[in-house]
């Protein structure tokens, strides 16, 4: 059986990763905004990229987690990236509205390159 929920971060060139494994639901929102606490305690990241590529399923309780760190990155007038997005997940983005808040990539290092250009 497979991993249930997994969120990890990694901080490359100055921008954080947050990284989400397995199903994005209800169970795994402590353990993703306990990461994201963590980050932001460490870090104070003005700027964001949640990579989902490991990500296999995400619900109406897994978006909800995602604008509440979207509404944090944005009170401090930064910004999010998702990278791996599937056409599936980015339909479902585009159906719930998020995807007029972040900006989608293929490739950590396709949105770290935006952001320090944005900088």
């Amino acid at each position: 059986m497979g991993i249930a929920h997994k969120a990890t971060f990694e901080y490359t060139e100055d921008i954080p990763i947050l990284i989400i494994e397995g199903d994005m639901t209800s169970e795994a929102d402590a353990e993703v905004m306990r990461v994201f606490e963590k980050l932001k305690e460490k870090y104070h990241p003005k700027h964001l990229v949640i990579n989902f590529e490991k990500t296999n399923y995400i619900n109406s309780a897994g978006i909800a987690t995602l604008i509440n760190i979207i509404q944090n990155i944005n009170e401090v007038g930064g910004k999010v990236s998702f990278v791996g997005l599937t056409g599936h997940f980015q339909k479902v983005m585009d159906i719930v509205g998020i995807s007029d808040f972040v900006t989608t990539f293929n490739s950590d290092y396709d949105a770290i390159a935006d952001i320090k250009t944005r900088k």
